[in-house]
């Protein structure tokens, strides 16, 4: 029989879980106090049995902060930076764009989603990217969109101010004159790359959130928070938000191999996915 303090720690996760999709594992449990110390602390309250019970009381109304979502907010992993993984981001102006510019050639049109974008720091780099190479996009119609779960890391996304210690993390000190302006409350990134840049809240495994199935596809760190079932879902979510001959992007290290029937590697490029037409009749790959 579990004390109140592990069935409390259950409730939560299965708040997460419920929520978000995401599996506290037993691994992850040793964070959860520190996680919540501001909950804490905002309620006047020590321990997660007292915040379970603060949580099983109704709503004052519907205008009345919702403590389950502040609970779900505070225990989101929102760990990112700018061009994360510099090896792996390397290959999409180099040659991941690049193919897919030649794809696209007639249409000049390129649609990229970064599903589980935190703080927006992945999608401000990629519009860095285009904003970099302006001659070579003069013309097309650059659309990225990025999504989380948490609203507030949603509106730390389009608010585009970060501190010292963010933009300096995988920023050049000549990408951070270029794009962003130093102010009073931290570096504000220009309108150049702002304007390429759309945000929204998203649940992965809700239907994707395009007019219609993006060129590519960057959810990078975002599936290894689930359990099996839920990133095979995951995946089945994914594949239908990958145009048939678009790119996924995980984070380094992260595989289809072993997780799902939708995607196959992409040969000589680590961490792209191309999804399969007929999971039951892999089609072969093109080389690159």
């Amino acid at each position: 029989m579990m004390d109140s303090s592990e069935a409390s720690h259950q409730i939560i996760a299965d708040l997460l879980a419920a929520r978000t999709g995401q599996h506290l594992t037993e691994s992850r449990r040793w964070r959860v106090n520190s996680a919540l110390a501001g909950i804490f602390r905002e309620h006047g309250i020590s321990n997660v049995d007292q915040l379970v019970c603060l949580l099983a009381q109704p709503r004052a109304g519907p205008e009345s902060p919702d403590l389950s979502q502040d609970v779900v907010e505070a225990l989101l992993n929102n760990e990112t930076y700018f061009f994360r993984d510099k090896p792996t981001f390397d290959q999409l102006p180099h040659e991941v764009l690049p193919e897919l510019a030649s794809r696209r050639a007639h249409a000049k049109r390129l649609s990229i989603w970064s599903a589980g974008c935190s703080t927006g720091q992945e999608v401000y780099s990629l519009a860095m990217l285009f904003a970099e190479q302006k001659e070579r996009w003069a013309g097309w119609t650059i659309e990225l969109l990025g999504t989380d779960v948490s609203n507030r890391a949603i509106r730390a996304a389009r608010s585009g101010l970060y501190s010292q210690f963010e933009v300096q993390r995988g920023l050049g000190v000549t990408q951070m004159l270029r794009f962003f302006d130093e102010t009073s409350g931290g570096w504000q990134i220009r309108e150049e790359p702002r304007r390429m840049a759309h945000f929204r809240q998203h649940n992965l495994l809700a239907p994707h959130p395009g007019r219609q199935p993006f060129d590519l596809v960057l959810c990078r760190n975002v599936l290894l928070y689930f359990d099996r079932t839920t990133r095979a879902a995951a995946f089945d979510r994914l594949a239908s938000a990958v145009a048939h001959d678009g790119f996924l992007m995980l984070g380094a290290g992260e595989t289809v191999v072993g997780q799902t029937d939708r995607f196959a590697p992409c040969p000589r490029r680590a961490s792209f996915f191309e999804p399969l037409q007929d999971a039951r009749q892999p089609r072969l790959m093109r080389a690159g």
